[in-house]
Formats: C-alpha cells, structure tokens, sequence
C-alpha cells in the first residue's frame, strides 16, 4: 500500500506537466499512466478491505454474559455483516463499539418486570447494522429499551459542575443527549465492574474522531436508543479539495465539502453580515457562521472584511471589501452543522496520499494529516471536526448564556443597543424582533398551514409548531387559500411562500410569520410609547425609519398556552384544508 500511494503521488507530479507540454505523444502516455496507476490503486484497496463482521463475531456472547451478569434477557441482531471497511480502520472502531454495545446492555435494555410493565416483551433487542452510504460506512446501534431520560442527564450534569442550572434549562434535547459524551460523566445510579466510572463514552467520540469519523446518538419519543457512527472507508487515499491561504496549500476531505459559494465585490459588501461579531452569510434563507481559515490558523497576511452597511462594525474587522475583491468560501459539513470556510483560493480536486503528522504535532485539533503535492511540496489535510470546534462553530452548550450577556450593550445611561431582526410587517411598516431568542429563518409554502381549534399550525420536524401571524397581508392570504375551492386553488396563487422566524421558548418552537425578512442591525432601542396595542406596543428610529418593536413575549405568551391545550387535548393534527 505505500509504494501504491508513493505511485500516486508519482502520477500527480506527473500529471501536473501536462497542461504545460503541448505534445500528443506525452499526453497520451500520462493518460495511459493514469489509468494504470487507478486500477493499481483500486485492487491493492481491495486487499486492505475486510468485511466489518470479523470484529462482530465476538459480540453475541459479549452481550449474552452480560445480560446474564446483570439478569436481563437480551437478543443481538446483526446485519450488513458483508460490509467492508479497511483493516486499520476496523481495528481503531473495535474497542469502541464493544463500549457501545456493554452500554446497550446495561443501560439501554430495561429489568424484565419493567419491560413487563411497559407492555414490552420481556427479552430485549439489540439491532446492529451497517452500509455503505456517500462514500461513508454507517453503523447503527439501537435498542428497544426505555430511551434517555434528559431529566436525569439534566441534574447529573448540574450535580457534577458539568454545567450551571441555568444554562442547564436552556438545553434543547439534542444538546442534553450531548452531555452524555462529557469526560467523567456516567448516569449510572452506582459504580459497577460494568459502569459507573465516568469513562466511556468521552473516550468513544474521541477513538472515533482520530479516524476521521462522527458519532451521533438520538432517542427518539417512541422510546429506545440509537447510535450512528459514521467512518471513512479508507485513511490511505482520499479525494480532496485543494485551497490556498496565506500562500500555503490545504487539503480538505470531500466527504465534508458540501458546496462552493464565491461572492464577487459589491455582493459580498451586501451578504456578509455580523452576528455577536461572528461573520455570517445568507445562504439560501439560513445564516451560514464564516471561519476565516487564515485567522484559525494565525496565517500571515490575514484579509477580513467589513459589513458595508454597518456602522457598528467589530473590532476585529481589517479593511472593506474593495470592488474588485472576491471572498471564496467552502461549505462544509461537521457534526450535522454546517459552516462556511473563507480561503483566498479554491485550487482544485485530486486524490491524495494521507501521511500521519510527527507525533509532536498530533495534538493540533486543526489537522488530520499531511500529503505531498505534485511538485514535491508538503499540504497539511485540515480535520474540518477539529477546526470547527477550535473556532467553536459546535459549541451548543453555554449558547443562550452568551446571547444574554452579549446580546445587549449599553452606550450610555438612557441608550440601549442590541442585535434586532428587521422584518417586513405590511406593505407600509416595519418591525424588529430581539435576535437572541431566533432560532432559525424558514420559508413554507402557505399550502402547508393547517388549522387546529381555528388556530394556525404547521407541521415542523415531526412536531406541531403554533403559527402567530404578525402580517395581516399573509394571514388573509392563509384564510383566503383555506376557504378557497379546489378550481380556484389550482388557477390562484399556487407556490406562494411565506416568511417564517422560528422562535425557540424551553421546549417549545413558535413560528412569528411575517411579509419578509430584510437585514440583522445593532440598534439604539430607546422606545417612544405606543396608544396601538397588540404585539406592537413600541417603536424606534431604526436606519431614518420608524420601526414597531414586537413585543415577542406576549406574542409567544398567548401561543404557548394553546399549544399546550391541544397536546393535554390529545389533538395529533387538525382539520386541513
């Protein structure tokens, strides 16, 4: 395998002649050579593949002598046992999915009375399964036992300083499933030869990771528990994009790269925004958080940019975007979150060959490895896990505390600035909603809402979200395409959309509709009072216009009570047009 890879890099120096030598001859024979050293490198992969049931062998009485240790009855299931995966790589994820599946057992799989009790058989079920999906092996490990219970996980991390109780209280579900992955934290009620030691699953997260892989866990209402593990087929040759900053070539994974995106002068004047002083762009109605790798990597010749049409610019902001300058960003995939990654220069796409760093430099969290370009010179492979959380892209917990301690700031003793969301009321007015408390900016089809109690819903991630319509235009269209009759739907305004602001109160989401989403500002919120009354009780002077400030509390306050009558009511979905 590493004469095979030292071929490759042979070809890609190669190859790199060919666009300079204009000679038949020498382009056919490099074609040829090409072709030879693929084939090469794909059977000499072939020979390093071996299927992942070689490790599951041992798995079937791992869990038959604990189930018998801890008198439970528990039944493993295996499928995909053909998969294939590199040798290496299945001797790093042995160790780690023995861990996983012990916690199955033990934690996952309830006592047979209970299970009795919950109207379960009383021998349990232990599903693993593996398949090749996007270039990835993906393993899944589930059992049918009684799910996580977050309330648990909630006060053993506040008992154990993890986390503090308010911070704690803020915690959407996924980031409380999260928690379990903390070093030194175990929910386990005593310390066994099983569990109990707070060593596991920090250690899991981390084995998988080193090789380039995630791990996300979900449990979902109707009870259980799952484990998804994602891994790369091979650590040797890889595809990957090459870009460029500060002068120096990095190599980025594929199998992170989602798309490229590059904004030309005066449009990335417009798009880049500033959120908290973190750089965001608007990607197709989502706001897209920017690394800047050259600032991560504390390059030379660092290059930032200013929001043109913000005069509350960061400290950290360099010089403007001139009209003749491009931003170039790379998006990227870790973790399920997406960000943007600002280089100078989007190079191109080859195979490389992945070299292990020198052990003094193992510890950076920024890089995977290193590879030899076609002229000989040496790229550092970026682990895109490791930069996103060194520039804490990932960082759910602690979120909402800094949104209360940075979102807000105060320049004098009457003045008061914060970040607002400018939205689109009516055809003639304007509003601003506190940012912090916005979770996401969605666009729905207006085909989509449904009524329940005579109250507007829509149904957003497998749960019923409550509607509150702070456009009057968009609401009589809503009512109107209700009523409206099946010949006069299919000629009138089929495929209109609205904006949605998707508002996240404990667990609770509410989406604040309106005629359209317009800009993210920090602004002075001195108030003049208002005789209207409703949401808009206020309003500002807000870049020369004067804006109606929604009182989103009393909004969401006059919603949630009747999103929680409809669940006590037992209502799953409403009458629909």
């Amino acid at each position: 395998m590493n004469l095979v890879g030292e071929l490759v890099l042979a070809r890609n120096q190669i190859l790199q002649f060919t666009d300079a030598l204009e000679d038949s001859s020498f382009t056919a024979a490099t074609q040829r050579l090409n072709l030879i050293t693929t084939e090469l490198q794909e059977r000499a992969m072939k020979t390093r593949m071996q299927p992942i049931g070689q490790i599951w062998s041992k798995f079937p009485r791992i869990v038959r002598d604990l189930a018998a240790s801890c008198d439970k009855a528990v039944r493993l299931e295996m499928i995909g046992r053909e998969t294939e995966l590199d040798r290496t790589i299945l001797e790093s994820i042995k160790d780690p999915l023995t861990h996983i599946i012990r916690n199955s057992v033990d934690h996952g799989i309830e006592s047979p009375e209970r299970r009795r009790e919950a109207g379960k058989p009383e021998e349990g079920l232990i599903t693993l399964r593996a398949y090749h999906e996007g270039g990835q092996v993906i393993i899944e490990i589930s059992d049918d036992g009684g799910g996580i219970d977050l309330e648990r996980v909630k006060a053993k991390a506040i008992e154990k300083g993890v986390i503090g109780t308010d911070a704690a209280n803020r915690l959407s579900e996924a980031e409380l499933i999260n928690m379990i992955f903390q070093a030194g934290f175990s929910t386990a009620a005593e310390v066994t030869n099983v569990s109990g030691r707070g060593v596991g699953m920090d250690v899991v997260r981390t084995n998988i990771e080193r090789i380039g892989g995630t791990v996300d866990m979900q449990s979902p209402p109707a009870g259980g528990t799952m484990l998804k593990v994602k891994i790369p087929l091979t650590l040797a040759i890889i595809p990957a994009l090459v870009v460029t900053t500060g002068g120096d070539r990095y190599a980025i994974p594929q199998v992170n790269l989602l798309e490229l995106v590059r904004l030309e002068g005066e449009n990335a004047r417009r798009s880049i925004e500033y959120i908290h002083d973190v750089p965001v762009y608007r990607l197709r109605g989502s706001l897209l958080p920017l690394i800047h790798l050259d600032e991560e990597l504390k390059s030379a010749g660092v290059a930032r940019f200013d929001h043109a049409d913000s005069q509350e610019a960061p400290d950290n902001a360099v010089h403007e975007v001139s009209s003749d300058e491009t931003v170039n960003i790379v998006v990227l995939q870790a973790d399920d979150r997406n960000f943007g990654l600002v280089v100078d220069e989007v190079n191109d796409t080859e195979e490389i060959v992945v070299k292990p760093v020198g052990k003094q430099l193992k510890d950076i969290a920024a890089f995977a490895g290193a590879t030899i370009m076609g002229d000989g010179r040496v790229a550092l492979i970026l682990d895109i896990l490791g930069l996103a959380q060194k520039a804490q892209v990932l960082s759910g917990v602690g979120e909402s505390s800094r949104h209360d301690e940075k979102g807000a700031s105060r320049d004098g003793d009457d003045n008061v600035t914060q970040p607002l969301l400018l939205v689109s009321l009516d055809e003639a007015s304007t509003g601003a909603i506190p940012l912090s408390p916005v979770a996401r900016l969605e666009e729905f089809e207006l085909d989509r809402v449904e009524w329940a109690n005579q109250e507007p819903v829509i149904q957003y991630r497998d749960r019923i979200m409550p509607l509150a319509f702070l456009s009057r235009e968009v609401e009589s269209s809503a009512r109107h395409r209700d009523h409206a009759t099946p010949e006069r739907e299919d000629s009138d305004d089929r495929g209109e959309t609205m904006q949605v602001v998707v508002h996240s109160r404990e667990s609770e989401s509410i989406g604040l509709v309106v005629s359209g989403i317009l800009d993210v500002v920090m602004a002075d919120v001195r108030a003049s009072a208002r005789t209207s009354s409703g949401s808009r009780q206020s309003s500002a002077i807000i870049q020369g216009t004067v804006t109606d400030l929604i009182d989103v509390d009393s909004v969401v306050s006059s919603i949630v009570p009747l999103s929680t009558e409809r669940a006590d009511a037992g209502l799953a979905g409403g009458t629909s047009h």
